[in-house]
């Protein structure tokens, strides 16, 4: 399967890599950002965080994550690696109405994954998109 296809859009073997890197960058930044605060809050307070709390925590923090590098190059370290950006579909940088939208639909892609939804839909895609670009109005292109 080529990593390349037309028009300088990166193959679903290539996103799926970055993905997987990505996952190795984000448990890192997981286990210093979110675990570390909630062990020394928890050591103190003598009673763990409410898992709705723990939830939010991990949620705010890798919206900030995501967004701030989606806006500010338009690629997250993985992205950099695999030479992957993420544009709008004019070719432009992303506004953050947009990357904030595209975090919040990749939620429901990505624990669809597990049931091969998010990639079916790229494969299906006539241009080879996730849902999620598709309706935020984005798209990845090489870098």
């Amino acid at each position: 399967m080529p990593l390349l296809q037309p028009a300088g859009r990166p193959g679903i073997a290539r996103r799926l890599a970055s993905m997987c890197y990505e996952s190795l960058l984000v448990l890192a930044l997981l286990a210093v950002l979110f675990l570390l605060p909630h062990i020394i809050l928890g050591a103190f307070a003598r009673r763990p965080a409410s898992p709705a709390l723990m939830w939010a925590h991990c949620f705010l923090v890798l919206l900030i994550y995501f967004v701030w590098f989606w806006l500010h190059g338009g690629q997250t370290l993985a992205m950099k690696t695999w030479r992957i950006r993420l544009v709008g579909v004019d070719g432009m940088p992303i506004r953050p109405a947009q990357a904030l939208l595209r975090y919040l639909l990749c939620w429901p892609g990505i624990l669809l994954i597990l049931l091969g939804v998010g990639i079916l839909w790229a494969v299906l895609d006539r241009d080879g998109q996730f849902l999620h670009d598709r309706l935020s109005g984005t798209r990845l292109i090489l870098a």
